[in-house]
């Protein structure tokens, strides 16, 4: 009786296994739904910057963010939020940042809450996530003497703090850049114009957070593209190509020069994010 239940049961199992079928060979078997095989969740670098990042509204300028996103697989999606001339305070408390100053010299800002662009990228829901990276490039503006985009050395660095303590509670990873160099010449050598390099690396440190000196892999850059001298004239030669008719702002193709120095400094600091890059 015994032998017979068991032969009943083999005539039951095998026709199951039959319709399933084996995995051929050197074809996977599938992976449970929702598993990282099977979808892998993007990764998402986050930009927060001024005009030498932003996206172009016009043909010039063109920051150097609108140019990041092709260098990567598709596996990395760049989310550029970078907003022509602001500092790094009006960037995040756009609109609350007044006129004047106060006992400190510092731009007073109230109420003391945050432009959607930063609660974007706060939001649970639809915002950074574990995995994800954020770049931050200020500097530029926030050197003005007025308000409301001055922004003074210890408040600088304090947000910069702000941003990158918000980051690492979500699991993001933050990456402070140096302010990209306007173009100025020395004789035959271009030079930096920039400020806040010191409290950019400070803060870094300070953080646990990684830093590029944009700056100077900039004008470095433009020393090997020997963009100097120049008489001033942005409109013509290699200098007219890479600049618009200014000294600061980018024309497409110096966009992407720049963008390819930030992927570089990624593979030379060893930063993770540097596996995506194509």
């Amino acid at each position: 009786m015994k032998k017979r239940v068991l032969a009943l049961a083999a005539l039951v199992v095998l026709p199951l296994l039959t319709a399933a079928g084996p995995a051929s060979a050197g074809e996977p078997a599938c992976a449970p739904a929702g598993s990282a095989s099977s979808s892998a969740a993007a990764v998402k670098v986050w930009l927060a910057g001024d005009s030498t990042m932003a996206d172009p509204r016009t043909s010039c300028p063109v920051g150097w963010g609108s140019r990041f996103d092709p260098l990567f697989t598709g596996d990395v999606t760049v989310v550029n939020s970078a907003v022509a001339g602001r500092s790094i305070q009006t960037w995040l408390y756009e609109s609350n940042v007044q006129s004047t100053k106060d006992a400190a010299g510092e731009c007073v800002v109230s109420p003391r809450t945050f432009h959607q662009r930063w609660l974007t990228m706060l939001d649970p829901a639809a915002g950074m996530k574990a995995g994800d990276y954020l770049m931050i490039q200020f500097g530029i503006n926030d050197g003005s003497r007025d308000c409301p985009r001055h922004v003074g050395s210890a408040r600088y660095k304090e947000l910069l703090a702000l941003m990158a303590k918000a980051a690492k509670d979500r699991g993001v990873t933050p990456i402070f850049l140096t302010p990209v160099s306007a173009i100025r010449c020395s004789g035959s050598t271009a030079v930096g114009t920039r400020g806040f390099l010191t409290e950019t690396a400070d803060a870094g440190r300070a953080a646990g957070a990684t830093v590029i000196d944009l700056h100077k892999l900039s004008y470095t850059l433009y020393n090997a593209l020997k963009l100097c001298p120049n008489d001033g004239d942005y409109t013509k030669g290699p200098v007219g190509a890479f600049f618009c008719n200014d000294h600061t702002h980018f024309e497409a193709a110096g966009a992407e020069q720049i963008a390819r120095v930030v992927a570089k400094a990624l593979r030379d600091q060893r930063i993770p994010l540097s596996g995506y890059l194509k």
